[in-house]
């Protein structure tokens, strides 16, 4: 539905009447206000967000400068340490972007690789979500898949009936719902106590529809791999959502891309559907790659580890289910 906000007295309002992109009187003050489309005004909201919470990073991240004597010049102190975080952002490598090793890698085999810096920013709220999901997936299983049918059927709302679930995992349902919500995941959240149904408006942003349909699923891989490269303490270039054009001009899009310092890259292909009719398609793609069989990963929530080992033993890949992820990781970086 169209929305407008006053620049003058800041009274936000929808109007179905005017055209978007088009003025209209302020309801409040009656000063002109332009009418957008929801999800345009919905998408510069998360844009600026996402600015601020950069700059705002940046500023906690700066060291705070050691007082000086007057009568005497203090001795040189140390740097001091950047503010912690859970998560290594592209703010905390400002030398050289963090993909700079994997384009030389690709270079160097006639391949060009188009990478995007902002699909790998972790200075949203992508990557918290992506790991709240994957950390607790069999909790959030039912959520994730209700909320991508809807997405299919091009419904709106999703009623979510947690009666029947434990009073613990009925709560965390709702508290990791309202928290979407409290960061735009979704564009209208309400808990109706007594018959313990969460209803959901979906939001029609096309970044948190890519999101809930799969997406997260390729930031909690990177989350992982950035979580043990801070761990270990080696330097890694990592990238998502590459599109790789081979000399014969076959162009292919990878999910994750990493490449530890010293070592040869480690792509993952994140997989949360059907993924068997694409095991000769990454078959014959890791093959043009060059890459060992141990570091090209699928991802994939709908395996479990006696079905992965398995597959693993079939195919020139190695298939991680979704639990064993952040373990096979740390044991590769």
């Amino acid at each position: 539905m169209p929305i407008y906000r006053c620049n003058k007295c800041g009274f936000v309002s929808e109007d179905t009447q005017t055209p978007v992109n088009t003025p209209t009187a302020c309801g409040r003050c009656g000063t002109p206000s332009t009418v957008y489309g929801t999800v345009f005004f919905v998408e510069e909201l998360i844009k600026r967000l996402a600015s601020v919470t950069r700059e705002l990073k940046t500023l906690q991240a700066q060291p705070v400068a050691a007082p000086t004597a007057p009568a005497a010049p203090a001795p040189a102190v140390p740097a001091a340490a950047p503010a912690a975080s859970s998560f290594p952002t592209l703010d905390a490598a400002p030398k050289e972007a963090p993909h700079t090793a994997l384009v030389q890698w690709f270079a160097q085999k006639n391949i060009q690789a188009a990478i995007d810096p902002s699909a790998a920013d972790t200075s949203g709220f992508f990557d918290e979500a992506a790991t709240a999901l994957g950390d607790d997936y069999l909790l959030f299983a039912d959520l994730l898949d209700r909320v991508c049918y809807s997405y299919r059927k091009s419904y709106t709302n999703v009623n979510l009936e947690l009666a029947k679930l434990s009073q613990k995992d009925g709560q965390a349902i709702t508290q990791f719902c309202r928290t979407l919500y409290e960061h735009t995941f979704f564009a209208r959240y309400h808990y109706q106590k007594a018959e313990k149904i969460a209803r959901l408006t979906l939001q029609m942003a096309p970044a948190i529809r890519q999101f809930f349909e799969g997406g997260w699923l390729e930031w909690y891989a990177l989350v992982q791999a950035l979580s043990a490269s801070k761990q270990r303490s080696v330097p890694l270039s990592y990238a998502r959502g590459v599109k790789v054009t081979f000399p014969n001009e076959d162009l292919h899009e990878l999910d994750v891309l990493l490449q530890p310092q010293g070592q040869e890259p480690i792509c993952i292909e994140c997989k949360t559907g059907e993924f068997r009719r694409d095991i000769d398609k990454y078959v014959r793609l890791n093959k043009r790659l060059g890459l060992a069989k141990s570091r090209f990963i699928l991802c994939c929530t709908d395996l479990n580890a006696e079905q992965a080992q398995g597959l693993s033993a079939m195919y020139d890949l190695s298939f991680v289910p979704l639990p064993m992820l952040k373990r096979h990781l740390h044991s590769m970086i």
